[in-house]
């Protein structure tokens, strides 16, 4: 019996998110639903020019929302980071503990800026986020657990961790150990522009292939430089065993290793797309862990997403997790 259900790496950031206008993106020349890395100097002006508190402050960073589902649901999950000894990062690592979820931060943290990304959305429910990495730049191997890992079903690789010489280089070695262990081995694409930019980094974090790969259509259309969706996801087949596409607000496809499913969407009125593809990802690691087919386990991250989308922020509380479990798995 494994201690964990998922073992996640990822860059750890406390995500401030802000409704904001589409002039405020115009006026600020931001890339729109897109994630940009930022020098603090430039994330500190847009907040000077936001001029509010943040709408909601929580630990964050892909991989971090896509474990604390997990745990919301009801798994048990180990999460690997690195943030600094300095208010935001007290904040990250008490936030983090709330959440039930282990981690490597028990022991003395470096001096350093803990990470922030700065979510922005507009009334289209898109989300774009300026990130400025912080110390979670220098995330590498040391901050890797290997008794953690390998008593965990599944490693999960955030592809922001890309984007950084060292963090990249954990994500192999983490796959490496993880292979060695018997663990399966799960990745997100993340971000087109991680796909697009780092598109060599992508491929040796991925290997020789994984078992579960998470996208979305633009993602995946981006990594088989196609704009044939039927093409991406033969060539996703050629990297990872089985895979998800999630497609919006036209549900996702699953390839289970044999054959391909069509997760339905669940129609909300969408106000807010952060976190949807984390959540998605939480939960179908959830229930494909517990026992549940893929056809299931798509139902369950479809209705955990829509529920995100319908609501400003990237995360569920832990009484909507629960209610959205009953819902499907009742119905199944």
């Amino acid at each position: 019996m494994k201690k964990y259900d998922i073992y996640g790496i990822g860059n750890a950031l406390v995500d401030m998110e802000f409704e904001v206008e589409e002039k405020f993106i115009l006026d600020h020349s931001i890339d729109k639903g897109h994630m940009t890395l930022v020098e603090e100097e430039r994330q500190d002006h847009l907040l000077g020019a936001l001029g509010s508190h943040p709408l909601k402050r929580q630990c964050g960073g892909s991989a971090a929302n896509t474990v604390i589902a997990v745990a919301q649901l009801g798994g048990k999950c180990f999460y690997s980071c690195k943030v600094a000894n300095d208010a935001a990062g007290d904040f990250y690592v008490d936030d983090l503990k709330e959440s039930g979820v282990d981690s490597n931060l028990a022991s003395k943290r470096p001096a350093g800026t803990t990470g922030k990304c700065l979510v922005m959305v507009t009334k289209d429910a898109q989300r774009t986020m300026n990130t400025f990495l912080g110390i979670t730049s220098t995330f590498s191997e040391a901050e890797l657990v290997e008794s953690a890992l390998k008593e965990s079903k599944y490693l999960y690789i955030e592809g922001y961790l890309v984007a950084s010489p060292t963090g990249q280089k954990a994500a192999v070695k983490a796959r490496e150990l993880a292979h060695a262990h018997g663990v399966k081995i799960a990745i997100t694409l993340s971000d087109p522009a991680m796909v697009k930019f780092f598109n060599s980094g992508m491929k040796e974090m991925i290997g020789p292939g994984v078992d579960l790969l998470f996208s979305n259509e633009e993602e995946a259309m981006t990594f088989a430089q196609t704009s044939d969706l039927l093409i991406a996801r033969e060539a996703l087949k050629k990297v990872a065993k089985t895979f998800v596409i999630t497609r919006g607000e036209n549900g996702a496809i699953i390839f289970d290793g044999q054959t391909f499913i069509d997760i339905e969407p669940f129609k909300v009125k969408a106000v807010d797309s952060n976190g949807a593809g984390d959540m998605f990802a939480g939960a179908f690691l959830y229930a494909i862990t517990h026992g549940h087919t893929y056809a299931s386990a798509g139902m369950l991250a479809s209705a955990a997403a829509s529920k995100v989308v319908s609501q400003y922020g990237p995360r569920l509380k832990w009484h909507q997790t629960q209610e959205v479990l009953h819902q499907i798995f009742k119905q199944n």
